[in-house]
């Protein structure tokens, strides 16, 4: 039996990329994956069913259980008939892989309010929206007498959490959302038997290529027998591992590249300054950092 045996996913994005790699490898450890994915562009414009039936039909060719939707999940009620497809098709759900996203890359000083309302409504709240219907769906699951044991892996990012990237300044506050929106949905759904987590991944994608300063790198080519570290491949592995009925972590959030997985720490105290009295201008411009 695989890891996943038994397991119902929802996966978004998963026509491409990231994406695609997680449904390959959840039908390959046993689960039924509805395999979400618009079919746009890098920017979000358009549509195509292709990419998300290609991987559907590959998984089936290989004995796997998949359907395809293509439901924009920056919709409230394309999430929620994501949700419902996978319930009706494979009798329940356990696991949420948040993945989809695009990229409206620009510096703020001539960001345009499309630019900026494109990639949250995408990123942030696509990934509130699934979020949202799975959680109602496990609670009353849970109310009812089935407690699930389900698992939501979000998909964060370097440039929210670790690596501010000038020219990101949508796409890098709607992953640094996504990481506060796992924590707190940590808090709020472990007692439906929910764990959250999230992985800020570095691979070869569609969008990494696209990104100003980082394709060249990306692109490197990779001689053959050599490991290729930024194969999205190597993301998948642990977003499978989280999504197991035995794995106990939540709340946490893990960059994963290649061959290291590390788990990171959100904001802390550096240092401290404090006064016995009320502050004056002067003594703060002297005192911090």
């Amino acid at each position: 039996m695989g890891a996943l045996e038994g397991r119902v996913a929802v996966i978004t994005g998963a026509g491409r990329g990231i994406g695609r790699e997680h449904a390959l490898l959840f039908a390959r450890e046993g689960a039924a994956v509805v395999v979400n994915d618009l079919g746009g562009s890098n920017a979000g414009e358009g549509a195509d069913a292709g990419p998300a039936q290609e991987v559907v039909e590959e998984i089936r060719a290989a004995g796997g259980k998949a359907v395809a939707n293509t439901d924009n999940v920056a919709r409230w009620d394309g999430a929620k008939n994501l949700v419902d497809q996978a319930v009706s098709e494979f009798g329940g759900l356990d696991v949420v892989i948040n993945n989809a996203g695009i990229l409206r890359d620009g510096f703020i000083a001539g960001l345009e309010e499309s630019q900026w309302d494109a990639v949250i409504a995408v990123h942030l709240k696509g990934h509130f929206n699934v979020l949202r219907h799975a959680a109602a769906y496990w609670k009353d699951q849970s109310k009812a007498g089935n407690q699930p044991n389900a698992a939501v892996v979000n998909t964060a990012s370097a440039s929210g959490v670790t690596l501010p990237n000038a020219g990101q300044a949508n796409y890098g506050a709607a992953k640094a959302g996504i990481a506060a929106l796992t924590l707190v949905a940590a808090e709020e759904l472990e007692r439906y038997g929910v764990r959250v987590n999230a992985i800020a991944p570095m691979a070869r994608t569609r969008l990494t290529l696209a990104t100003p300063g980082m394709g060249a790198i990306f692109a490197a080519e990779v001689e053959e027998g050599e490991f290729d570290a930024f194969s999205p491949a190597n993301i998948s592995p642990l977003v499978a591992y989280l999504s197991t009925d035995k794995c106990p972590i939540t709340g946490k959030v893990f960059a994963v590249q290649g061959g290291a997985i590390s788990e990171l720490g959100g904001w802390h105290d550096v240092k401290t300054i404090e006064t016995d009295g009320p502050w004056l201008i002067d003594d703060i411009a002297a005192r911090l950092p």
